[in-house]
């Protein structure tokens, strides 16, 4: 059997301190079940009586049927006037019902004396006391040792005093915080080892920030020191900088070093987990994290494609599946023939002009701002329009679109398009609060539902602008990516012109033209089942 590594989630409450974040008392539930199915071990819901949020996360936490999770409430040692009976956060941990509680108390003599302002004694005694009186009420009890790395440095016996206080009062778990997340990993490694030398009777745990970049490598440190406690969060987020992030350390635990975290059958969850968490958060995604972002397993060079297709292991460290993630092959002016061949619906493979020209005719489209990397939907149609064999459903012969501001907060745009559609000229008019793009495209919807009903069925879901040369100032070209919808697919497409308009016309028009192709044809209809599968190859 693997040696087993306790996961202490802190998203919750750590997490929810970082800029931006933000989980509503439902939100915090629901990422608490999520974390449960995962497999952690420990989900930290907050600071109970720090305001009504955690407060209410408590009271529903007690109806909670988690399968393997604990919840912990987080607090501090008593106040140094207090007495713990008399002490408010005491009692609140306390009342919280939660099944574990973490205090925290100070490790640094700096902190002892200048933020708490008491002497290094009391501060003992205050570790001793709050320990003792939540020992005897709670069922399971961890001890934070905060600012524990800096203040071993600072004055390395007063720091181990204050571990010798938390584990003689029966503090069950004693976890060592780079607080400041200044500490670099070799002294995270070297010190922690003196710890475990020095209390082999305890559990010794590990949380680090990532002030310095280095939150996760101080918590592998750690564990080659001999920690088995890791505490961290989905994604890293939390206060400046943020946590350990979970999303990198956990793979790197389990397929890297050979530890037993969450089962590698709940790792492949992960993805999924990490951008539940983020939705909850209401924090963007980050394409380039590792191991869950979009890009973690991107390909774009072409000598990258043509080596991964052989063999995967030349260009990726773990296989995307084992993280929940997918491969994805990209499409760009640095694109060679591999590229075109493992995104094209079209075999290519024995057709070297063909491939030649599709191949040119992407680097001059993206010398004018286009981008094909994610327009998957776009880049089908460019290949088949390159080739002779997409029959155009439709053609935009003009449009106008006039925006106007009459007063009062209400704006009003009016879009008209002449659009050819089976040798007939529809010429239709649409307007609209939405703004300019929004009345252009009800304007090309009413020219082809009566042709095409499908198109009805088409969900506009996300609509991006990019500056592809910002030092032209009003005169910079734009990139328009919207990401398009049915009842079983989603498609992406790409216009790019000096006019925002015009730019929103192409994207718009790509996305219907590729619902149309893909639903009249077998081949279209091929290509929006393999889509995704085309990535795994």
């Amino acid at each position: 059997m693997p040696p087993r590594i306790e996961i202490y989630d802190t998203t919750l409450r750590d997490g929810s301190q970082g800029e931006g974040v933000s989980f509503s008392a439902l939100g915090k539930i629901e990422v608490a079940r999520k974390l449960d199915a995962f497999g952690v071990d420990f989900i930290e819901g907050g600071w109970p009586g720090s305001n009504p949020k955690d407060m209410e996360f408590f009271a529903a936490a007690r109806n909670l049927s988690l399968r393997h999770a604990r919840i912990a409430a987080f607090g501090s040692t008593r106040h140094a006037k207090n007495t713990p009976g008399r002490d408010r956060n005491l009692r609140q941990l306390v009342q919280s019902g939660a099944p574990v509680v973490t205090i925290f108390g100070k490790s640094w003599d700096l902190h002892v004396t200048d933020a708490l302002r008491v002497t290094l004694d009391e501060n003992l005694e205050m570790i001793r006391s709050s320990i003792r009186y939540l020992k005897k009420r709670c069922e399971t009890l961890f001890y934070d040792a905060e600012h524990f790395y800096d203040g071993y440095k600072a004055d390395a016996d007063y720091a181990l005093k204050t571990l010798r206080a938390a584990v003689d009062a029966g503090a069950q778990r004693l976890v060592l915080c780079d607080t400041n997340g200044g500490t670099l990993p070799a002294d995270i490694e070297a010190i922690t080892r003196t710890v475990i030398d020095r209390f082999p009777q305890a559990l010794v745990g590990i949380h680090t920030h990532n002030d310095c970049g280095l939150a996760v490598a101080g918590a592998v440190a750690a564990v080659r020191a001999g920690a088995r406690h890791v505490q961290g969060t989905i994604n890293g987020i939390g206060e400046r900088c943020g946590n350990c992030d979970l999303t990198c350390l956990l793979p790197i635990l389990e397929l890297k070093m050979g530890y037993a975290c969450v089962g590698r059958k709940n790792l492949r969850q992960l993805t999924e987990l990490s951008r539940y968490v983020y939705e909850q958060a209401n924090v963007p995604f980050l394409d380039r994290q590792p191991f869950v972002g979009k890009s973690a397993f991107a390909h774009k060079g072409g000598i990258h494609v043509s080596a991964v297709q052989r063999n995967e292991r030349t260009y990726e460290h773990v296989t995307p599946e084992s993280v929940g993630n997918e491969r994805r092959v990209l499409v760009s002016e640095l694109s060679g023939k591999s590229n075109i061949l493992a995104r094209s619906n079209v075999d290519l493979s024995r057709k070297p002009e063909a491939m030649s020209k599709v191949l040119s005719e992407i680097m001059e489209r993206e010398l004018a701002g286009y981008a094909y990397e994610s327009a998957d939907a776009s880049f089908d149609l460019l290949v088949r329009r390159t080739l002779g064999t997409l029959e155009p459903s439709f053609t935009i012969e003009g449009f106008r679109v006039i925006s106007e501001a009459p007063g009062q907060g209400q704006r009003m745009s009016e879009a008209t398009v002449r659009v050819r559609v089976n040798d007939v000229l529809e010429h239709t008019v649409a307007e609209g609060e939405e703004g300019p793009v929004g009345a252009l495209d009800r304007a090309l919807r009413k020219a082809l539902v009566p042709h095409y009903p499908a198109v009805a069925e088409v969900r506009l879901s996300d609509y991006k602008v990019v500056i592809v040369n910002p030092s032209k100032a009003t005169a910079a070209s734009v990139r328009v990516t919207i990401e398009s919808a049915d009842h079983s697919d989603v498609w992406y497409t790409v216009g790019a012109s000096a006019n925002i308009i015009e730019a929103s016309a192409l994207a718009l028009a790509d996305a219907y033209e590729y619902k149309i192709t893909k639903d009249r044809t077998p081949a279209g209809r091929a290509s929006a089942r393999t889509r995704r599968q085309r990535a795994a190859r």
